[in-house]
């Protein structure tokens, strides 16, 4: 693990998918999931542990006490296996539900809550939940309640809160599904989410987006999610990615974060509010590879920093 920048930012964001399945589904993960909540504690005792954790894949019980093993003050869970759409939500295509199949993972229910979880060293002003229509998703992926979490944090020295959502969308091949049918699903969550930041967030607060986006180098995929981000979230001046900002701003970007910009699939996106804008000030990669080649998880997990910048 390289080393980190020390305490100092005003705030400082980890989204991470943990791979935090139950068994059979995945094995061997409880030691590793183990090793995660130890180098997040490893990091505190350091100074260096980002502000904020936002988790995806949170599924299991070792997962799910990452945040209290490593000392994290607040932690808010996303929505459990139970939470339910509103009915106003459930517009699902009517063809595309007729194609849905049971070994598929598609009618069998809600097995699994969304995986979502955040973490904080600062207080939690508000939190809202949402999860996407039970048949909009494709593919094994409905066996879990995905949706996405928006967490209003207090973050010290700033004028005002920050909004922080993190979410989950649908896989493609991993679904089990056709691409197209997967990809279908896909651009109805993104368009569900959208309509949730543009619902649940403070227009006068900076915003967060983090989370496992799963869009990869797919062309469809890119288009339904950069169109919405482009249209639809902002409100106060551009939506700029956090491993694209580095790039641009030429700061010191590790390999596994360029690593992980390349693949696609895990984005910090941040936009200004009406009366505070966030700056992009760093990228570090607390969970990459080890340097036996071998990774905590199936994903990197890195920490954007931030500070408050003039609007």
């Amino acid at each position: 693990m390289a080393s980190l920048p020390a305490i100092g930012h005003a705030l400082s964001v980890l989204t991470y998918n943990v791979e935090g399945l139950p068994w059979p589904i995945a094995s061997g993960r409880p030691d590793n999931l183990a090793a995660i909540a130890d180098r997040l504690k490893y990091l505190r005792a350091r100074g260096q542990a980002p502000k904020v954790v936002v988790l995806q894949e949170a599924f299991t019980k070792d997962a799910r006490s990452i945040g209290q093993k490593a000392g994290y003050r607040y932690i808010v869970d996303g929505p459990s296996s139970d939470h339910a759409a509103p009915a106003g939500m459930n517009t699902v295509d009517p063809t595309f539900a007729a194609a849905a199949r049971w070994w598929s993972g598609e009618t069998e229910g809600k097995m699994l809550g969304s995986g979502l979880q955040l973490l904080s060293d600062y207080p939690i002003v508000e939190v809202r939940r949402m999860v996407f229509p039970a048949g909009d998703c494709a593919g094994y992926d409905c066996l879990a309640n995905k949706g996405a979490m928006l967490v209003r944090v207090a973050v010290p020295g700033l004028t005002t809160p920050v909004d922080i959502v993190t979410t989950h969308l649908n896989s493609r091949a991993a679904s089990g599904v056709a691409k197209s049918r997967a990809d279908q699903a896909y651009a109805r969550q993104v368009d569900l989410l959208t309509g949730f930041v543009e619902h649940a967030r403070d227009p006068r607060n900076p915003l967060i987006v983090a989370g496992d986006f799963n869009m990869g180098k797919t062309p469809v995929r890119r288009a339904a999610l950069f169109g919405q981000i482009e249209q639809r979230w902002s409100v106060a001046g551009s939506v700029r990615n956090a491993l694209g900002q580095a790039v641009q701003d030429r700061l010191p970007m590790p390999q596994d974060a360029v690593a992980t910009a390349r693949r696609a699939k895990d984005w910090q996106f941040f936009a200004p509010g009406h009366a505070a804008a966030l700056e992009l000030t760093g990228i570090s990669v607390p969970f990459g590879r080890e340097p036996n080649g071998d990774m905590l998880s199936d994903h990197v997990g890195y920490i954007a920093y931030f500070r408050q910048s003039a609007q």
